[in-house]
């Protein structure tokens, strides 16, 4: 192709560019209003104070309290601290948790390790689409449940789960309900009393926030205890020197994400509909992972036949375009996709799988570029593939 070289960012699942307006409330807290909230003299006033308003930002969005705020250094750490903890103070209640088989790996490796220290876990299937079935969540509840957990919407395939039926099903029994929110938070509108969640999980760096600061909603009476042991910082629940510079961006960029929702996900919805129906329709033997509707506003996720992942990632990256295979923490790894198997896809075809998520700088001109690009890199990597060939001679 004839033009510049141009970076086409279609990695925001991973991470998200942090926003100029995020950047600034940030900076005076690194080298002017550098007080520990800790200390006791006026000085360091101004940082505790900024850490409240971070607080009382980012519960508004969720209709929730400022008190239920717990800063955290990732959405990971937030999950981490959901089950575990959990697990801990209601285990006189019971040793069962319920959660599903496409969740997060900060899910997925904390509910292992918990059935490793004597918890009983069912990891529930999911629906061609990626939706949790809330008969078989039904029939999972047990007496001895204590924790419900499943994901707001995947980061994967980007299906959104019905999370008012879970948030009720669970109320009903008396079960706790979290929910990994990495995805949604600031993508989708979410209210934790309509949608009678317990717990919720996030990370700033997924809505032009900075990196290394989640936090972990904490419903008012939930009677979990600290997770990291040391200072009296977070009301009690979670030692260390508050990262006052990346909690004044959270807020800064919690508070820009419900601003700009609505025009920001229409415009995403828009083109990431026009980007599904290109692929499928001029990409032979291509489907679409994922909800159709109920799906992230700027998730998609293809598989194609016949071609693998791997290439076709690096290939993209020499035409400029950043798209990933599945999720940023597991794309060291050789397996396909535990989402893609869960939706029953066969190995040959979850290894095929590429997942653009747009940002909303990305145009129109710029998914056109795409999708002539990923068809002729398609084309090129079948014309080489053996399979192909025998699977064109059998069906020609």
């Amino acid at each position: 192709m004839g033009e510049e070289k141009r970076l086409i960012y279609l990695d925001n699942a991973a991470t998200t560019k942090t926003a100029p307006e995020v950047v600034e409330a940030m900076l005076p807290y690194f080298t002017e209003l550098y007080g520990n909230p800790s200390s006791v003299y006026n000085f360091s006033q101004k940082s505790k104070e900024t850490i409240t308003k971070a607080r009382e930002q980012i519960a508004a969005t969720l209709g929730a309290q400022p008190e239920e705020i717990y800063f955290t250094g990732s959405g990971t750490e937030a999950d981490n601290w959901a089950l575990k903890a959990t697990a801990e103070a209601y285990r006189s209640k019971g040793n069962h948790i319920i959660t599903t088989k496409i969740e997060h790996h900060a899910i997925l490796h904390t509910g292992q390790w918990l059935e490793k220290h004597g918890f009983e876990v069912t990891w529930l299937d999911v629906d061609e689409f990626g939706v949790v079935k809330l008969d078989e969540l039904k029939k999972a509840i047990r007496p001895t449940t204590i924790l419900i957990s499943v994901m707001f919407a995947n980061n994967e395939i980007g299906t959104v789960q019905p999370i008012q039926e879970i948030g009720e099903i669970a109320k009903e029994h008396g079960i706790l309900f979290h929910t990994d929110a990495v995805q949604a938070f600031g993508q989708l509108p979410i209210n934790v009393d309509e949608l009678h969640i317990d717990m919720l999980s996030s990370s700033a760096h997924k809505l032009n926030g900075p990196k290394g600061v989640g936090f972990l909603y904490i419903r008012k009476g939930v009677k979990i205890r600290s997770f990291v042991h040391g200072g009296a910082q977070e009301r009690k629940r979670r030692a260390g020197t508050e990262n006052v510079p990346g909690i004044v961006g959270y807020g800064a960029a919690a508070e820009r994400a419900a601003r700009t929702m609505k025009e920001r996900t229409d415009k995403e919805r828009e083109l990431r509909d026009y980007l599904i129906n290109r692929v499928l329709k001029e990409v032979p033997y291509t489907r679409l992972n994922g909800h159709r509707t109920k799906r992230l506003p700027n998730n998609a996720n293809f598989s194609f036949q016949f071609v693998e992942g791997e290439s076709l990632l690096i290939m993209l990256d020499m035409d400029g375009i950043c798209g990933s295979s599945g999720s940023a923490c597991t794309s060291g790894s050789l397996d396909p996709s535990h989402v893609l198997l869960a939706i029953g896809l066969p190995h040959e075809i979850a290894h095929g799988s590429l997942r653009l998520t747009l940002s909303e700088e990305i145009t129109r001109e710029d998914i056109d570029y795409v999708v002539e690009s990923i068809k002729k890199i398609v084309e090129h990597l079948r014309s080489m593939s053996p399979l192909y060939e025998d699977f064109m001679k059998r069906n020609h």
